[in-house]
């Protein structure tokens, strides 16, 4: 056993749950990783073996299959806490396929609380999204965990809004169980090793792979949705945070929920960097910090997509010790290094 205790991760071979493991490991924890393979690949496994020089306990399941889950479960009874990333994440994907969102989003978390509210309760760490805030008025930026959380413009969203719903209820419900909800703002980048990254099943719905791979050749050129937009180059706005600084807030979480420091049995923290940067800025940022040629044109907008939205991680700085301060250009080289990498060029 790691000196820390045991930590279930869900989605444990996607694109962020592949290197909260990671860290997770190097931090003195014993993971076990689940994932169906659906928006990864095994070969991710291997990758994270390289980089811990561990052997990490792994098994193939579902999350909204119950019984694969309860499996789990009783293989592990130490479990202390969950990181639960397992989800479908694509917000045009959810526009078009609401059914498909709503029953994987939902229903494998609630597997998961019906399992970690058994016995003593098991903290979980849940992966959100700025999503929440949906299109945050003027005032509210940069966005604070006070800020209202607002329509969701797509079904991806509204999952993330009825997950933390559900987290609360459960946690008023259970006396024992304390969750902390993550709200992401914009994942980026990929482990310096460069033996793990994002790699997406087929067409990528992430601006960053979509980059890399039309510099690698292998899309024709990247299309930018809209650039009409209420901001200063007309593109929208996001805040960039590199996935190993996010990968370092959910052990920093994980070691809140599980050494009696967290007040509030539900806890919310944003994750970002305070800085917005424009689709269009970040392009050339890549093309600058790499040299790679990157062919785009403007497309039209895309349903679902919020115009600006950047954090205030004040709270996540003070309360978990954590800060976001990877330079941008450092994070892209990673994500360009994993792409040549894969790619083998």
């Amino acid at each position: 056993m790691g000196t820390k205790g045991r930590i279930l991760v869900t989605g444990a071979t996607g694109y962020i749950g592949s290197h909260t493991t990671v860290e997770l490991v190097n931090a003195g924890y014993e993971v076990i990783g689940i994932d169906n393979f659906s928006n990864s690949s095994p070969s991710m496994l291997e990758g994270m073996e390289k980089i811990t020089g561990r052997k990490i306990p792994f098994i193939r399941t579902d999350c909204c299959d119950k019984a694969g889950m309860e499996e789990v479960f009783r293989k592990y009874p130490d479990i202390r806490a969950s990181i639960h990333f397992a989800a479908c994440k694509a917000v045009g994907e959810s526009v078009r396929e609401p059914v498909k969102y709503f029953r994987n989003n939902i229903v494998s978390l609630l597997n998961l609380l019906d399992l970690s509210m058994k016995g003593e309760g098991k903290g979980i760490v849940f992966s959100s999204s700025c999503t929440v805030y949906g299109e945050p008025d003027p005032e509210n930026l940069p966005i604070k965990e006070t800020a209202p959380v607002k329509p969701a413009v797509s079904p991806y969203g509204r999952t993330k809004q009825m997950n933390e719903e559900i987290l609360m209820d459960c946690v008023r419900a259970c006396p024992s169980l304390k969750v902390i909800s993550l709200r992401y703002f914009n994942p980026i980048g990929a482990h310096p090793s460069a033996l793990i990254g994002e790699m997406p099943n087929g067409e990528p719905q992430n601006l960053v792979p979509y980059i890399t791979q039309t510099a690698a050749g292998l899309r024709k050129e990247l299309r930018i949705w809209g650039n009409d937009y209420d901001t200063p180059d007309g593109t929208c706005i996001r805040d960039y945070i590199y996935v190993c600084d996010l990968a370092k807030a959910h052990v920093a979480a994980v070691g809140r929920l599980l050494d009696g420091r967290q007040e509030n049995r539900f806890d919310i923290f944003n994750l970002g960097t305070g800085k917005g940067l424009s689709v269009l800025e970040l392009v050339q940022n890549f093309i600058r910090a790499t040299g790679a040629d990157v062919p785009y044109r403007f497309a039209g907008r895309r349903e679902g997509d919020i115009v600006k939205v950047w954090a205030d991680p004040g709270k996540a700085n003070s309360i978990l010790g954590w800060k976001a301060d990877t330079p941008i250009d450092e994070v892209l080289l990673s994500a360009w290094n994993w792409e040549k990498k894969v790619r083998g060029i």
